[in-house]
């Protein structure tokens, strides 16, 4: 088995406001393979909990033509100009800035302690990585939610249990965040269940 190496410098064959297309040339021994990759900007995903409840949003999602369950969630940077010119910085720092503008923006309440959890790469031939942090220290916004013009968004709180029969069900649909809730019900069984 052979390793990629980059044989030549990547070129941006097609770029939009939110999403890139790369040309990259990789070689393995003497063969030259092409790779065609999709990238876009990083987001940010909330797991925000008080005991052994989380909150989730019931949203309208074009893409399904129907209603979904989601954590709260929103992108790092605005354009694909800003996401380029931070890319080879500390991402993480400014997915938790984002996290907290998300959380006041989309839920109405205000992150007083907000920590990483995990990343979920789109892997292959898609960079899109999402980075899952925790809130489990907040107040209420005088403001409640600030949604953008379209954004259909209700918020719930769930326990742990319903938001597991969500997955179960199908009713939660966004296969990357499934995959981070299992790996959180794994790793906090009990911190945050009530005593």
């Amino acid at each position: 088995m052979q390793k990629l190496e980059k044989n030549w410098p990547e070129q941006i064959i097609y770029k939009g406001k939110i999403f890139e297309v790369i040309k990259q040339s990789m070689k393995a021994g003497e063969k030259e393979i092409i790779f065609e990759i999709a990238r876009r900007s990083p987001w940010v995903r909330l797991i925000i909990v008080k005991e052994n409840m989380m909150l989730i949003t019931k949203e309208f999602r074009s893409e399904l033509d129907d209603f979904d369950y989601r954590l709260p969630w929103g992108k790092v940077f605005d354009t694909l100009d800003e996401y380029e010119q931070h890319r080879e910085k500390d991402i993480l720092a400014f997915a938790l800035e984002a996290g907290k503008k998300e959380c006041r923006e989309e839920t109405g309440l205000i992150a007083k302690n907000i920590k990483y959890f995990a990343t979920a790469h789109a892997w292959a031939t898609v960079i899109w990585d999402l980075f899952y942090c925790i809130v489990d220290d907040f107040e209420e916004s005088e403001a409640w939610q600030e949604l953008e013009h379209g954004e259909c968004i209700n918020i719930e709180w769930k326990t742990f249990e319903e938001i597991k029969e969500l997955i179960k069900w199908g009713n939660m649909k966004e296969d990357r965040s499934i995959w981070v809730l299992f790996k959180f019900f794994l790793k906090y069984p009990e911190k945050y269940v009530r005593k």
